[in-house]
């Protein structure tokens, strides 16, 4: 049978990049990954992947193994910074069967993550990817894109009937479009994000836990069975990483229960983050492509950003497939940039920020009274109905591109 394209080239070995090229290859599209490192990314970085992640996912076919391997976070808390009391909160286990689907949260250390998925692109689907290939530029013509890259053997072009940019923030693919634009801004706080084995049990934390403060807030989350934490925590503007890791142990002792010393609790890594909220003027240029943090960026509290990630790369996944078996035309690519910035724009972006905002909101102790989300989360605890529905709302950053497809 004829196709109208032959190869899709995906930018970017992370999750994202990794989760499009097990779609696309489960549905017969040939890809080829370029990635610029020699492996994966193993930095702290996204672990929870909130409910509209989760069909992407179980069509991907990792969900189970990411369940049997990781963990399926239910609860999530807001608490005081004083004395880690609660204040409000929430328990997804009421989406354990949505329609006959397990559409709770997962959780898997983002390295073992992106190492399934490429396992699985590789061995079941004998998928190609090319380590050492850093993207330096872009071009197309009317019949085929390519990218230019440099390798350890010298520059060279890598051919695709479309590129797909997933190659994050500093993304090469976008800049060959816009060069330095990306609209938006960078919050003038700094974070830092740790794993950490502590016994957070023993103070009675839950799956999720964030700490009001304008200060020291903090996020604590349970990433493993094991009892390794995310510990993501702000700190001030200015210091040099050296001036953050000196005061690591102080901001531990200060912020956590317990106010362990630095002999309670075992630190596996930190990295520290600058925190954005910016989208491409458009997804799309040609048969150059977008997605995840290469075309949007927002902070990372509540999980937004890799859950928007792959709900984007679903999107694409749905139009390029539909192109492939001839129930699209590439008009649709238009309709993937023009909704999926629509849906950063109305869902991501501002929820993202309010998600911050109330974290470090400058007086926790009237928060509840001003803010109306966590009061209908107080209202929700013992209504069960009204908790599904709160956490249902959050798939308005889906779209179905499916229903443009035509009949034939």
């Amino acid at each position: 049978m004829s196709r109208p394209f032959q190869k899709v080239v995906i930018v970017g070995a992370g999750p994202s990049g990794l989760l499009l090229a097990l779609l696309l290859s489960k549905h017969g599209i040939p890809v080829e990954i370029l990635e610029a490192s020699h492996e994966l990314d193993k930095q702290p970085r996204a672990a929870i992947y909130n409910s509209p992640a989760i069909p992407e996912l179980r069509r991907g076919g990792v969900i189970d193994e990411i369940r049997r391997r990781g963990m399926s976070p239910t609860s999530m808390c807001w608490r005081r910074f004083e004395d880690h009391a609660w204040i409000a909160g929430m328990d997804a286990s009421v989406l354990a069967d949505i329609d006959g689907q397990d559409l709770r949260m997962a959780c898997l250390v983002l390295d073992q993550l992106d190492q399934l998925m490429l396992d699985e692109f590789l061995d079941k689907y004998d998928g190609k990817i090319s380590w050492n290939h850093r993207v330096v530029g872009t071009g197309q013509d009317e019949k085929q894109a390519w990218v230019d890259v440099e390798t350890p053997e010298g520059k060279k072009k890598v051919y695709g009937d479309y590129v797909v940019g997933c190659d994050g923030a500093g993304s090469a693919v976008r800049k060959s479009l816009f060069g330095e634009e990306y609209p938006g801004f960078t919050w003038e706080r700094q974070i830092v994000a740790t794993n950490v084995y502590y016994d957070f049990d023993k103070f009675g934390f839950k799956d999720s836990n964030f700490i009001l403060h304008p200060d020291h807030f903090f996020m604590a989350a349970r990433l493993t069975k094991d009892g390794l934490y995310r510990v993501t925590y702000g700190e001030s503007p200015g210091l040099t990483w050296e001036q953050m890791q000196e005061r690591q142990p102080w901001k531990f002792e200060l912020m956590l229960p317990g106010h362990p010393k630095p002999d309670e609790y075992k630190l596996v890594n930190m990295s520290p983050y600058r925190m954005h909220q910016r989208c491409a003027p458009s997804f799309r240029v040609g048969r150059v492509l977008l997605a995840a943090d290469a075309a949007h960026l927002c902070n990372p509290w509540g999980g937004m950003g890799i859950t928007g990630g792959f709900v984007d790369v679903g999107g694409l996944y749905d139009c390029l497939a539909g192109i492939w078996d001839g129930r699209a035309d590439e008009s649709i690519l238009d309709l993937y940039s023009e909704k999926r910035i629509e849906k950063w724009r109305t869902v991501i972006d501002p929820i993202s920020q309010s998600n911050f905002r109330r974290v470090s909101d400058s007086d926790p102790d009237t928060l509840m009274q001003r803010d109306p989300v966590m009061r209908a989360c107080k209202r929700a605890e013992t209504d069960p109905d009204m908790q599904k529905q709160m956490y249902l709302s959050f798939f308005t950053m889906c779209y179905d591109f499916k229903q443009h497809y035509t009949t034939a």
